[in-house]
């Protein structure tokens, strides 16, 4: 099957629009999902059952390591479809106060040549009143682990960006395992300055009293940041991330970087501006995860994404820290087995190594500094 979908995408989906496959191949997965038991049985097939996978983190216990990064399923449409095709967990989202309709088309791009996507979408949503109701509909059904990722208006002012979070903070906790403030999407103008501790703490604490104020006042909640920091703001976030008790860091989103690129400048001069995801990203991603684990130990989940493409890639970035693993373009590439593909190569990873579970990996290759005081998730 892995072979037919590498077929298919270089003879026929790598020459449409790339905006259009996404809403053609998500609304095929829908309506299959949707049929009565379809969603089960396919993830009893195709979800993790590795008992070496299972992670206890963040509160909750994930099936596998892997989850659907924010960006492929902004509106909840469907979370347990996504979900039955094996990840451990999804992403929804970015998620924003008020609806928006992003940038203009055509504003996604694919660099097959680099195994890399470029993004410019600009947190297209529908405005997390409409999530959050689409969510309420869900939650008779088997839902996965879920993940809810917000971020500002664009119309927002900076000053108003505190205020801006909060409300959808109230408006999604309830359906949500854990709760993400993106302040590092390339694409919303401004964004990025909030990823400085001293505009990053205040909006934390807004989006922590709103949780309080929605009766979710334990809600795992992450940052997601940038891979473009320098070393010391990386630091700045992580000794943030420790002081004002954030659950978790995801690191890494996507880079406004076009270095190592093979295509041509004619290419990426047409792709124009965005976030460069994918295979590009896998080498600064591991750095700042690194850094990260160096920094915090294991007094912080540390979630990592950003050119995982293979077991080997997600294994790594285990090593180096992280308790979970996201993908996007890997699974843009790599077809709808790709997530099954990637937790089968891990279970055999984990007992090469000796390991009985995957937990007893985590920062392996990075010892965690000492004093912290605690120990890693159990898995």
């Amino acid at each position: 099957m892995t072979v037919f979908y590498q077929i298919v995408f270089r003879s026929v989906l790598r020459r449409m629009d790339a905006e259009k496959v996404h809403k053609l191949s998500f609304a095929a997965l829908r309506g299959v999902a949707a049929l009565p038991g379809v969603a089960a049985a396919m993830g009893r097939v195709l979800g993790p059952r590795e008992p070496e996978l299972t992670v206890h983190a963040l509160g909750r216990e994930f099936p596998g390591p892997l989850g659907l990064a924010a960006g492929f399923d902004k509106n909840a449409e469907s979370p347990s479809g996504l979900a039955a095709l094996g990840f451990g967990f999804v992403e929804i989202g970015t998620v924003t106060a008020q609806p928006q309709p992003g940038n203009p088309k055509p504003r996604l791009f694919r660099l097959v040549g680099d195994r890399a996507i470029v993004n410019r979408m600009g947190f297209n949503n529908e405005g997390s009143a409409l999530v959050a109701e689409r969510l309420h509909h869900q939650l008779g059904g088997r839902r996965p682990v879920l993940g809810v990722n917000i971020g500002k208006t664009k119309v927002t002012p900076e000053a108003e960006a505190p205020a801006d979070y909060a409300v959808s903070a109230r408006s999604l906790a309830r359906y949500a395992d854990y709760l993400v403030v993106n302040v590092s999407s390339p694409n919303t103008p401004g964004l990025r300055d909030l990823q400085g501790v001293e505009r990053l703490r205040p909006l934390l604490a807004a989006v922590r009293g709103a949780l309080t104020e929605a009766g979710h006042p334990d809600l795992p909640l992450l940052v997601k940041i940038a891979p473009d920091l320098a070393d010391e703001d990386i630091d700045a976030v992580a000794d943030l991330a420790l002081a004002e008790g954030l659950d978790g860091i995801i690191a890494t989103n996507t880079t406004i970087s076009r270095e190592g690129l093979t295509a041509s400048a004619d290419q990426v001069e047409a792709a124009g501006a965005g976030g460069l995801s994918g295979a590009p990203l896998k080498r600064r991603s591991l750095e700042v995860l690194r850094r990260l684990r160096a920094r915090v130990g294991d007094r912080v989940t540390l979630v990592a994404v950003g050119g995982v493409e293979t077991p080997q890639d997600a294994w790594a970035r285990i090593r180096a820290g992280a308790t979970l693993v996201q993908g996007y373009t890997g699974f843009v590439y790599g077809g709808p087995f790709w997530p099954r593909r990637i937790h089968r190569g891990l279970a055999r990873l984990v007992r090469s190594a000796g390991y009985r579970s995957i937990g007893e990996a985590v920062g392996a290759d990075v010892p965690a500094p000492s004093g912290t005081g605690k120990q890693p998730d159990s898995v």
